[in-house]
């Protein structure tokens, strides 16, 4: 299926991203209704539902669900952002997260190569967990860069690509993301999906991936939690 006809159906990405991100963090899933869901065992510890532009009734449950926890989250991927920060304030959820987006990239237009670092005191390490590709690089014992890919359905999703701070601007986001792409190429992929900050939207733009819909982050709780780094 092509890029185009896969942006023309938002609902199958987000299951296919959520399986994707869940497999990249070991989460256990489950479906609340027709939408799915993912526990947080490791930070907010309880359960995160996802829905595409839901209906003003499903909304209106999928928020109770969540309201019954402060930890909870409801995430709603749509284009009409103004319509669901209404709905969460009738419902009593606030927002916690407005600036992320769900991006795409044709895998054909990614480099396939394991690339290279020009600098001699950082390695990249890669490994496999449980599905999950990791690639790190270091320097020395120090943590320089990190990231994750998962495939589910010939879609290579990438999750928590962080540059720490004392190694920003050496392009090792970049360097993370065509180490993965090239780990993905070990099976059968055509697509890549992400969840992008507003600072990671820049650097996937760069490297060829575009904008799907944006992602609103909700909870009965004033903290938010980032679904994506970088």
């Amino acid at each position: 299926m092509s890029v185009d006809a896969m942006v023309g159906d938002t609902t199958h990405l987000l299951e296919i991203w959520v399986a994707g991100w869940a497999g990249c963090r070991g989460y256990e899933t489950r479906r609340e209704g027709r939408f799915p869901a993912a526990l947080r065992a490791d930070t907010t510890r309880d359960w995160e539902y996802f829905a595409h532009d839901p209906s003003d009734s499903e909304f209106a449950q999928l928020a109770t669900r969540t309201a019954e926890v402060p930890a909870r989250i409801l995430t709603v991927f749509t284009n009409d952002v103004a319509r669901y920060t209404g709905l969460a304030r009738t419902q009593g959820l606030n927002v916690t997260s407005a600036s992320q987006t769900m991006m795409i990239v044709d895998m054909e237009t990614q480099d396939s190569e394991d690339p290279w670092l020009s600098d001699d005191d950082l390695k990249l390490a890669t490994s496999q967990t449980g599905g999950a590709h990791h690639a790190v690089v270091r320097a020395g014992e120090e943590l320089a860069a990190s990231g994750r890919v998962f495939v589910v359905d010939r879609t290579a999703i990438f999750d928590k690509i962080v540059t720490e701070p004392g190694y920003q601007r050496r392009g090792l986001g970049s360097f993370i993301m065509k180490a993965l792409a090239a780990q993905a190429f070990e099976h059968d992929v055509e697509t890549g999906l992400l969840l992008a900050s507003l600072d990671g939207q820049k650097l996937y733009s760069h490297l060829g991936w575009s904008t799907v819909c944006n992602v609103l982050l909700l909870s009965a709780s004033d903290e938010g939690t980032d679904l994506s780094v970088g």
